[in-house]
């Protein structure tokens, strides 16, 4: 974590709310923090604000545990690293790590070799971001429709990552940047245990929040053109 150049609450623009599609079009990952103390009626209000996402039947299936104790940090944090260590393996073997459509066999030999060296980063650091969420889903309130296909099922999701992203927006709002981490779902039992977390719960994030280093403005994605087509997937270019 880092010294902000300045301090976000000293600045009037941030008691003033960002419009709707300023917000959408320039909130970012985030994962540099400073090291200013986010207090606990912010992180209520950003709560209190992401609690109106959309879910399935309206029923809310969420729970979100606030990680505050330093062990439970740091344990979170050894579990991230597990994970995030796989992840780059596998991109260092060319592979996008965990594809529903990725040889099992490539992702072992890629799992089988050293990772490579990353320096001390976001994810060595989880521990000392200042606010962790750790989100969970209940699995008997949500309506995955596509549960019974052969295919690698998502549409449960649709009932809680709303929620986690108003999360992040709401934080947006509050002067705060932040990120979506799923890594941590890869020792989803280890969590579930540390964090006292019965069944039918499911881990579906850890949320980092902060008062960021730095605010992306400038985000770059695909010309709507490239994804979006007219009555079929190969008809013509929307947009």
């Amino acid at each position: 974590m880092r010294q902000a150049q300045s301090d976000p609450t000293d600045s009037a623009a941030a008691a003033v709310s960002l419009p709707l599609t300023e917000a959408l079009r320039t909130t970012g990952a985030v994962r540099d923090f400073s090291d200013q103390p986010v207090d606990d009626t912010v992180v209520a209000r950003v709560l209190d604000t992401a609690r109106f996402a959309p879910s399935g039947g309206n029923a809310q299936a969420w729970r979100v545990v606030v990680l505050k104790d330093p062990a439970k940090r740091r344990h979170v944090r050894e579990l991230y690293l597990r994970g995030w260590r796989d992840y780059m393996a596998m991109l260092a073997a060319g592979l996008q790590p965990w594809a529903p459509t990725n040889d099992r066999e490539a992702e072992a030999r890629a799992l089988a070799e050293p990772p490579p060296s990353t320096g001390p980063g976001f994810a060595e650091r989880f521990d000392q971001v200042p606010v962790l969420l750790a989100l969970f889903a209940d699995l008997s309130l949500l309506a995955a429709v596509d549960r019974d296909t052969p295919r690698y099922s998502f549409a449960g999701g649709a009932s809680i990552y709303p929620f986690a992203w108003s999360i992040v927006l709401a934080a947006r709002d509050e002067g705060l940047g932040g990120v979506i981490t799923t890594m941590p779902i890869r020792a989803e039992a280890e969590v579930k245990a540390l964090l006292r977390a019965p069944d039918p719960l499911a881990l579906a994030a850890v949320i980092a929040l902060g008062y960021p280093v730095h605010q992306p403005r400038r985000l770059s994605r695909a010309p709507v053109s490239s994804f979006a087509t007219v009555d079929t997937v190969d008809g013509p270019a929307f947009g």
